[in-house]
């Protein structure tokens, strides 16, 4: 029987990456869906749910993408509410990479020595990635502040994660790359997780920082986040800072997606959000 996956995305184009993702991960056939809503989104969960034995829905899975974590969010819990015993499948949350690309990142940071009591800053912290990162770091401990050019926007988004998380934050406005290189002053590790090609730090800004220790970039479109980085710098030291460009994590990114791809299918309760996806990224890593 064909492992059949189904594509939900709220962006009126589904995501090809996505989809090419989905096939390196093992499934047979993708069917993409764009501009899905909870309001549209309940004739296709119920043919997802009706058409096989109860043996066999482990044969098919829906994937939730989209740019707008938020609009994933409640995509990821309408789909879930059409659920019922014996009628349901598996389902994974990923907006823009939001899970998969922050696990991969966090996963890496997490290796030199633990996150507990660290202090972070996320930078440009308010999107799909920024927000995932923010929320995994502080589940494992790590005192976690995340800029954004605007104020209320940062705090919104930390009031979404602390309700969702249950997770303690804090927001700051930094509008330029010296408002950010303060804000990072007694930093010990700093992810970038920007729009591609706005630069957030030039190289004076952190380069004689003593008191950072880790580097990471989200960012593959130059100019990079993270001036007088590499996209391929995988934990390469530089400046006394450890350095992970996009690319250097990207591989592992990859990796715990097409994983979590695969582990869809075996069985039909799996639930992949954050919590999970990092944890598979962590034994990954």
């Amino acid at each position: 029987m064909k492992k059949l996956l189904f594509q939900f995305d709220t962006d009126i184009h589904p995501s090809v990456f996505d989809t090419v993702v989905a096939y390196d991960g093992g499934a047979d056939h993708v069917t993409p869906y764009g501009g899905l809503t909870p309001e549209n989104v309940g004739i296709l969960i119920e043919g997802a749910i009706f058409t096989r034995a109860p043996k066999d829905k482990k044969n098919t899975a829906i994937f939730i993408g989209g740019g707008n974590i938020l609009a994933g969010e409640e995509l990821f819990n309408a789909v879930q509410k059409h659920f019922f015993l014996g009628f349901q499948v598996s389902v994974m949350l990923d907006c823009n990479g939001c899970n998969t690309t922050a696990a991969a990142g966090v996963a890496k940071l997490a290796m030199y020595g633990g996150l507990e009591g660290k202090k972070v800053v996320i930078l440009a912290g308010t999107g799909p990635v920024g927000q995932r990162a923010a929320v995994m770091l502080a589940k494992e401990g790590a005192d976690v502040t995340i800029t954004s050019r605007n104020l209320p926007h940062a705090q919104k988004a930390c009031k979404a994660m602390e309700q969702r998380f249950g997770v303690q934050l804090i927001a700051v406005e930094a509008m330029s790359c010296d408002d950010r290189a303060a804000v990072i002053a007694d930093a010990e590790i700093v992810f970038a997780t920007g729009a591609s090609g706005i630069e957030l730090l030039k190289p004076e800004h952190w380069q004689n920082n003593p008191h950072l220790k880790i580097i990471a970039d989200a960012n593959t479109i130059p100019p990079l986040g993270i001036g007088g980085t590499d996209m391929m710098d995988k934990g390469i030291e530089r400046y006394g800072k450890i350095i992970w460009g996009a690319l250097g994590f990207g591989p592992l990114k990859l990796a715990v997606h097409r994983a979590c791809i695969a582990k869809l299918f075996e069985d039909n309760k799996q639930v992949f959000d954050a919590e999970l996806i990092f944890k598979l990224a962590k034994s990954m890593a």
